[in-house]
């Protein structure tokens, strides 16, 4: 897994469910609602006497454009995530990553799986999404469940736990140096992460 993987995965599994049914507007035009949409990562942080402290962190407000034929592009900032809270005001020389964009996912499938869902049906796809970060460009498979909960609702969730590599992420600088703003010297070597995203037709 990419040592960019942190706000990239899990910014990923979320644009894959908003494109999936999006993509037929001609059916339904489905949007995220970011108000009732997030994803949650567990960072278990390891203090100089070996002790495990879990912490949650989110990433929120997901919003990309979607093109005609169903390409949906996301640029994932650092000010989505709740680490600005936490952090508070950021060191002068890090205030220009409040708004640039960490990475970028881009995806497109096809919606008539998620369009044919009768409410109370849910339905599981093995998503691809391509990322973008840096120049580093990577492909990655995830497995989504969709959930038809009324006519104009689908809610999307993980469809089997989903971990990220806790190693792999203390390389990318930009990561390591805001985790060990909050404290973290070390962190555990899975980051479990948990969507829970709605889309609605509007």
């Amino acid at each position: 897994m990419s040592s960019n993987t942190l706000l990239r995965r899990v910014a990923g599994v979320v644009l894959l469910s908003a494109a999936s049914a999006f993509a037929g507007v001609a059916q339904a035009a489905w949007q995220m609602d970011p108000s009732h949409s997030q994803v949650t990562a567990e960072v278990t942080e390891i203090t100089s006497s070996g002790q495990r402290i879990p912490h949650q962190h989110a990433l929120q407000r997901m919003e990309g454009e979607i093109s005609a034929d169903g390409t949906l592009r996301l640029p994932v900032r650092l000010n989505q995530t709740d680490l600005l809270d936490r952090l508070g005001q950021l060191p002068p020389w890090m205030s220009s990553l409040t708004n640039s964009t960490l990475v970028t996912v881009v995806t497109q499938l096809p919606p008539e799986r998620i369009n044919s869902l009768r409410v109370g049906q849910s339905t599981v796809e093995v998503l691809k999404l391509s990322t973008d970060a840096n120049g580093e460009q990577r492909q990655e498979r995830l497995p989504v469940r969709f959930t038809r909960e009324a006519e104009d609702r689908v809610r999307v969730r993980n469809a089997e736990p989903v971990s990220l590599d806790g190693k792999q992420l203390m390389k990318n600088g930009t990561v390591r140096t805001i985790l060990s703003l909050l404290g973290y010297q070390q962190i555990g070597d899975e980051v479990p992460v948990t969507l829970d995203a709605l889309l609605v037709d509007r």
